[in-house]
């Protein structure tokens, strides 16, 4: 368990860091938030057993735990969105919150406008996409995250024990804390790189790749290609174009080698 927890979940809980304290921060509380709401929604509400692995679980308080763990991740996501320090990936392994953080900020985090015409509303609003990401978060750690804690469950009862330490008194040690944050980092981390993430080449990126992956042949296609594309958006002129389109074509034997030019096919020897 302990394994599981510190080797498997550190891994992806790191890279969701790096790519922004948001993609950790804001899951964790959520699962957090779920956890506590669950315990209030289910002593206040609660009538109905959930699962039979955890008896004090209810289904009054999955579901009101659900709804307020909504309502926290709308206002959480509101206010770390108004700073960089939280969206920005860390490059810097030196900076901290008294240097902060300074990048273009993911589109996620910038409000769009969504007309209400579909609605018969004559009104348009701004809001950021990630208010949208985060009903899959809150859902995820409202209806799958606690699933965690029902393995943990299922496991102790299978040791007979009631907690995994005493760390914490009357809360057991830190694995029964975060048993609810074993599926968690793992799915902010596959989320974010399917759903969020911008994945940017850069030229030397390009170059090299080109260089490495192609043969001569495939290189010059991809200069004529290039060439072509350019032209057709007004970047090059047509002398450019044809030039590239006429790129001389090397032809090796084991005696000798020469140059062909497409135009008339004329070859010199060299």
């Amino acid at each position: 368990m302990a394994l599981y927890l510190i080797v498997v979940q550190a891994h992806f809980v790191m890279n969701n860091i790096f790519e922004g304290l948001v993609w950790f921060f804001l899951p964790a509380s959520l699962v957090i938030t779920n956890d506590i709401f669950a315990y209030v929604c289910g002593i206040t509400f609660g009538r109905t057993q959930l699962i039979q692995l955890s008896p004090k679980k209810t289904v009054e308080g999955f579901l009101g735990a659900w709804i307020c763990t909504i309502i926290f991740g709308y206002f959480m996501t509101n206010l770390l969105m108004q700073y960089k320090y939280f969206i920005c990936p860390v490059n810097d392994l030196g900076a901290n919150v008294l240097t902060g953080l300074e990048c273009v900020p993911n589109p996620v985090f910038v409000p769009q406008p969504y007309s209400l015409a579909v609605l018969g509303i004559d009104k348009t609003i701004h809001i950021a996409p990630m208010q949208f990401h985060i009903l899959a978060f809150a859902t995820f750690a409202s209806l799958i995250a606690p699933f965690g804690g029902f393995f943990a469950s299922g496991l102790k009862r299978t040791f007979k024990i009631k907690d995994f330490g005493e760390s914490i008194p009357g809360h057991g040690g830190i694995t029964d804390r975060m048993d609810c944050q074993f599926i968690t980092g793992f799915f902010a981390f596959m989320y974010y790189h399917s759903f969020v993430a911008i994945y940017k080449a850069s030229v030397g990126d390009i170059i090299e790749t080109a260089i490495n992956g192609l043969t001569v042949d495939e290189q010059l296609d991809v200069v004529r290609g290039l060439s072509k594309y350019l032209y057709n958006q007004g970047a090059v002129s047509e002398t450019v174009r044809i030039c590239a389109a006429q790129s001389p074509v090397l032809f090796t034997d084991p005696h000798r080698s020469w140059i062909v030019s497409p135009p008339n096919l004329s070859a010199d020897k060299y």
